[in-house]
């Protein structure tokens, strides 16, 4: 519970025929990252082999998978396992087939939608022109007049119609975006002047819309009959592409998965030297899967395997992965830890830790007996209707949050913000009662939050072996000292300053530590200079001098970490105050409405929902600010190795 998973290093000798068979299972398993080991003559002496033309060649059938599922419109699915195994040929085979079907038809709708396109602009072309059946030739080849085709913007047509002069006839057809368009037949003496006014106007001509020798009224009709062929094939071909993409999709998630697990596959042969006939495999495996390990890869390759599997002494603490595998109900808890970071291996899991806590300060912040049974019900539905893991986790940390609030919301005698709770209260309302005993617990709760986090961090340094750091760091021994003494004077100078011997032992339990810190490296700059080693980068003078701005810092740090816990009490009587308020705000409405009860109970549950809302979501960030700057920071770096098992989308056989 307070250890991270235990780790063996695993080094295994497999036949070479056998490599493939032992890599699967392996995958199914997930529970053994491989690492990559270096050939050498007592071990494998030849290097593992190159794959980078496997590997692309896996790349270009994937990323032609994912172009055709977009083309076809494919959403992305699981493979369902149930297709026999296809080679690597046969899968290439099959996707060169479903491309030739898809490309006829893509470039078949392609064809259609330019030739809907062209109907398109053809039909709006000839819009103004439907009903008329005549030639253009008939216009154009009369030799006494002057015949002009186009458009010009509608407020202007009104204009020209005075000002062209007898003799001029102007045809006006449909309107198109703010134009009318206008055939306009005048005299060929004219002519000129029937030109000048419409270019006044804004005249737009335009090429006659069909040859000369076709009625006009024949071509929209023929122009219709096309489109809508042009329509129908083309919902016949959506209508084949949409049967293809129901065929094709099983087929295309089965490839997909296929060239996942080739290329990683082909990343898992990379690491591994091998000799002539044998393959040796390293990595790693939780201790607790390393007998199922050693039954399933004895199975696999029939007996012809050598697994070794050994505590991983002498490695470096930063190379060894990290693997949480927290109690079931400690799980929700061991995904916030994983936020911030993972333990360096050998350290203490602080899961634990954050879970007591954390729910002691959301249910100090937000403290309401009715509150909390409303988000207990809802983290336990979410828990047990749950359709991922994730949601479920939710769940249980709203579950948890709502049982500490329950319990708060008794402690202070607050149910909905309603007054017939307190005086049953186990202690007593934040804002009724004396706020300085309230910040006062809040203080307290910060400093033994604090205080743990100093002693977990002097365990993890002892662990480590680093004595020094144990006993001298800022936040070890010392900074325990420190941080005690200075809690100490402060309780004892609430009573009146400390004289005699109690007096010199506080101020000497304050001043060692601040001078351990601020000499500490300039005494190592020193002792490495006599011994010939490399001193600080900086010099003797700048190690003294960064030495004592830490120390400062350090004093800071503690009164600061210490003083952001009052937040505890802050939050819980703003939480206090919102629900008096919402309790006011309905009395003086159902005042308001002549005693209506309907109304009063409606403010009241939309402000108690205002508050579960707005007030739950800060104590839950409040909390976890506190875990992670506060407490964490005083014993946990988070820079651990996350363990990355090696797996395969596949499925057992």
């Amino acid at each position: 519970m307070f250890e991270t998973a235990p780790m063996l290093r695993l080094d295994a000798l497999v036949l070479a025929r056998d490599e493939r068979t032992v890599l699967r299972r392996l995958g199914w398993l997930g529970f053994v990252e491989l690492t990559r080991s270096q050939a050498g003559p007592d071990t494998a002496p030849r290097d593992p082999p190159d794959h980078r033309a496997g590997l692309a060649r896996c790349d270009r059938l994937r990323a032609r998978v994912e172009e055709l599922r977009r083309a076809l419109e494919v959403p992305p699915l699981e493979a369902s396992g149930e297709r026999p195994a296809l080679s690597w040929e046969q899968a290439e085979a099959e996707l060169a087939a479903w491309s030739a079907r898809a490309d006829r038809l893509l470039e078949l709708r392609q064809r259609l939608l330019k030739r809907r396109a062209e109907s398109a602009a053809l039909g709006e072309r000839l819009a103004g022109y439907e009903g008329l059946d005549i030639r253009m030739a008939q216009l154009s080849g009369l030799s006494f007049l002057h015949c002009v085709i186009g458009s010009l913007p509608e407020p202007s047509f009104a204009g020209i119609t005075g000002a062209v002069g007898g003799g001029t006839v102007l045809l006006p057809l449909a309107r198109s975006r703010g134009r009318r368009q206008l055939i306009a037949l005048a005299s060929r003496g004219g002519g000129a002047a029937l030109d000048a006014v419409l270019a006044r106007a804004g005249f737009q001509p335009e090429p006659p819309p069909a040859p000369a020798d076709v009625p006009l009224a024949a071509l929209c009709a023929d122009g219709r009959r096309r489109a809508r062929r042009a329509a129908a094939q083309l919902e016949r071909v959506e209508a084949a592409l949409r049967a293809l993409a129901v065929r094709a999709s099983g087929s295309l998630a089965e490839l997909e998965r296929i060239s996942r697990e080739e290329r990683r596959l082909l990343e898992a042969e990379q690491l591994s030297p091998r000799t002539q006939a044998a393959v040796r495999l390293a990595g790693w495996v939780p201790a607790a899967d390393a007998p199922a390990l050693a039954r399933d890869l004895g199975q696999v390759t029939g007996g012809r395997c050598a697994l070794e599997t050994r505590p991983p002494r002498g490695e470096p603490p930063e190379d060894i992965p990290v693997l949480l595998r927290p109690p079931r109900l400690l799980r929700p808890f061991a995904v916030l830890v994983a936020a911030y970071g993972l333990p360096r291996y050998g350290d203490l899991e602080p899961t634990l830790f954050l879970a007591l806590s954390y729910i002691l300060m959301f249910g100090m912040m937000f403290g309401d007996a009715g509150q909390g049974a409303v988000l207990a019900l809802a983290g336990l539905a979410a828990l047990r209707g749950g359709c991922s893991t994730r949601v479920r986790d939710v769940g249980a940390l709203i579950l948890y949050g709502g049982l500490a609030s329950l319990f708060f919301g008794l402690v202070y005698g607050s149910c909905f913000g309603l007054g017939w709770l307190k005086r049953f209260a186990l202690w007593r309302d934040p804002l009724e009662g004396d706020p300085l005993r309230l910040l006062g617990a809040s203080l307290c709760v910060g400093a033994g939050m604090i205080s743990l986090g100093l002693v977990l961090n002097i365990v993890n340094r002892l662990r480590r072996g680093d004595r020094l750091g144990a006993l001298l760091d800022r936040f070890g021994a010392s900074g325990l000292l420190f941080y005690w003494a200075a809690l100490a004077w402060l309780a004892r100078s609430a009573a009146g300053p400390a004289r005699g011997p109690a007096g010199w032992a506080f101020r000497l339990a304050l001043i060692l530590p601040v001078a351990a810190w601020a000499i500490r490296r300039p005494l190592a700059c020193v002792f490495a200079g006599r011994a010939g080693r490399p001193a600080d980068p900086g010099g003797l003078l700048a190690a003294t001098a960064e030495s004592f701005v830490g120390a400062f810092e350090t004093v800071l740090v503690y009164l600061a970490n210490t003083v952001s816990f009052v937040r505890l009490a802050a939050y819980a009587m703003s939480h206090a105050a919102l629900l008096a308020a919402a309790a006011l705000l309905a009395a003086e409405v159902a005042r308001l409405c002549g005693g209506s009860g309907l109304a009063a109970a409606m403010v009241l549950v939309c402000g108690n929902a205002a508050a579960i809302v707005l007030e739950g979501t800060i104590a839950a960030v409040q909390a976890l600010r506190l875990e992670y700057y506060e407490f964490f920071g005083k014993f946990f770096a988070g820079d651990g190795r996350p363990f990355v098992p090696f797996s395969l989308d596949g499925f057992a056989p």
